[in-house]
């Protein structure tokens, strides 16, 4: 087991339909007084210091909450393939990225996210402090070849879309209302040459010199929410 933190994190754990088990919280005096009325009744609740919960997180950043989770379960491939809004990440190692990517992508209705199984951040409790608790209601696989995932979802009916930014054709004339993944690079090199290969096209952010791209977290969520405005949704 693990402990996850962060209030938000908190009540996206607690909350119905999660992915794993939450079996205890410990919280500050204050964070708990603030949290009472969210907390389904009767679950185990221990008040700690401050201090006690940054030995036990490992972080000053829990906000004076943490809850211990069961470890981490990845969704299979198939679950994710199951979608028909995907965000692939092609050997993104920051796990804050990892998760503010999460974020936006449940926020976007997203169906599923993939990651490398290798050489990429995995869902830390500071992936998890990221996403706001997101990942603890998104699909998320490890995938052990990222081209080859895109071949699968070629198979299922996807059509691959790749954020580069050298690429000539914008992000906003793109069709998003079909069966669609979103693939994006990592921090400094962006997609990987097989990896851009297997997209279907690749599409660019317009930046202003000096700037030449943006963080992934940030054009993971221009991508997905131009999908969503696409789609309908909420408040497009």
């Amino acid at each position: 087991m693990e402990w996850i933190y962060g209030r938000n994190v908190a009540l996206s754990a607690l909350a119905a339909g999660a992915r794993r088990q939450a079996h205890r919280l410990a919280a500050t005096a204050p964070a708990l007084k603030a949290l009472r009325g969210s907390l389904p009744p009767g679950f185990p609740v221990e008040t700690v210091s401050a201090h006690e919960l940054d030995e036990l997180t490992g972080s000053r950043d829990h906000q004076g909450v943490a809850v211990q989770v069961d470890p981490f379960r990845y969704a299979p491939e198939e679950e994710v393939l199951a979608a028909d809004l995907v965000v692939v990440l092609d050997e993104v190692t920051d796990p804050r990225n990892l998760g503010a990517v999460a974020r936006s992508a449940l926020a976007a209705g997203a169906g599923g996210l993939a990651v490398p199984r290798h050489r990429a951040a995995a869902v830390t409790p500071a992936a998890v402090k990221a996403s706001a608790g997101a990942t603890e209601h998104l699909d998320i696989s490890h995938v052990v070849n990222v081209a080859a995932f895109l071949g699968a979802l070629k198979q299922e009916g996807f059509w691959v879309y790749g954020a580069a930014g050298e690429a000539e054709q914008p992000y906003t004339s793109l069709d998003y209302t079909g069966k669609v993944a979103l693939v994006f690079g990592s921090e400094g090199k962006g997609l990987r040459p097989l990896v851009k290969k297997s997209c279907d096209l690749c599409v660019s952010i317009p930046v202003r010199d000096p700037l030449d791209s943006l963080n992934v977290s940030v054009a993971a969520a221009l991508l997905l929410y131009e999908a969503r405005r696409q789609r309908g949704g909420a408040g497009a």
